[in-house]
């Protein structure tokens, strides 16, 4: 990885330093960063800061460009522009959105094949292995085949296999998709660990509640990023005003349910009659924020010459 332009106008920079002008350069992240596949945008001008001892969270649904961001971040798609701040390879730990792990090798075999693959030393290697084994809770799963784990365990194996070369950088996409509540509850604690320890930890993800956790969230929608900052600064941002209603049927054009209610946003501060207001919450500021870049696509195909 090296500082040069890529021959499509991207450019990736190694050891955290941006090369576009105005940013800080601490740390890893996006800069202004597109990525196109053919005509397709996949990622349009996304910015991400991702700090050591941090964890940052990309949050969106199916398509919303949450794969093409990490897989920028790490260097698997080159971007067509902007600029991506990251360490050298072999500081980078990824796991992907599919297992990451060797089905027919036992757990500590696949975690003693990465760390071979990162050529540690036999000593670091096995104290590694085991303070992995130990943190994962997967001491007793040591000599099973990894295509034999639940799903939860599979996760858990992947993200220590990640962890065993001890990287800068941790990238995880969706770690906790169609895992077990407890098994993402393992998971998070496990990656809070990471980040306690210094590393600088990227993840994305389709919850929202996960997404509050973070130090800092960029919501995407169609490879754009609606919103962007820490969730208390996101929730600070909601313009307007929130409230609750039980109703029926949809009450405003501007709500959405939650649980056996319906949530109304008023970007007037006027709620309807009968709606009582709440406190607005991260899960609601997420909600509003897509309604404001709806209304803005609006406005702006309203506003075309015909």
């Amino acid at each position: 990885m090296t500082g040069d332009d890529s021959p499509d106008g991207g450019r990736s920079v190694a050891g955290g330093q941006s090369g576009v002008g105005g940013q800080s350069g601490v740390g890893f992240g996006l800069d202004g960063v597109t990525v196109s596949y053919g005509r397709r945008i996949g990622l349009y001008d996304v910015s991400l800061d991702v700090l050591a001892g941090r964890v940052s969270v990309v949050v969106g649904g199916d398509g919303a460009g949450k794969t093409s961001c990490l897989s920028a971040l790490v260097g698997l798609v080159t971007p067509t522009r902007g600029a991506v701040r990251r360490p050298a390879k072999h500081l980078i730990g990824y796991v992907p959105a599919t297992a990451g792990l060797y089905g027919d090798l036992t757990v500590e075999e696949n975690l003693r094949f990465t760390a071979e693959a990162f050529h540690l030393a036999v000593p670091e290697r096995e104290a590694r292995i085991g303070r992995l084994l130990d943190r994962t809770g997967l001491v007793g799963a040591r000599r099973r085949l990894g295509g034999h784990l639940s799903g939860g365990m599979q996760r858990k194996l992947a993200v220590a296999m990640a962890l065993v070369h001890a990287p800068q950088l941790l990238v995880l996409d969706e770690p906790t998709t169609g895992v077990d509540p407890l098994s993402r509850v393992d998971l998070w604690r496990l990656i809070s660990h990471a980040a306690s320890e210094g590393v600088a930890v990227a993840l994305s993800t389709t919850y929202v509640n996960e997404a509050a956790r973070a130090s800092s969230v960029v919501l995407l929608s169609a490879g754009r990023a609606l919103v962007g900052g820490s969730p208390e600064e996101i929730l600070a941002s909601v313009p307007g005003a929130v409230g609750s209603v039980a109703a029926s049927s949809r009450p405003t054009e501007r709500s959405w349910r939650r649980g056996a209610r319906w949530r109304v946003w008023a970007p007037d501060g006027v709620l309807p009659d009968g709606v009582e207001t709440v406190v607005a919450d991260f899960e609601d500021a997420v909600m509003v924020a897509e309604m404001m870049s709806e209304m803005a696509m609006a406005s702006a195909r309203d506003a075309r010459p015909w």
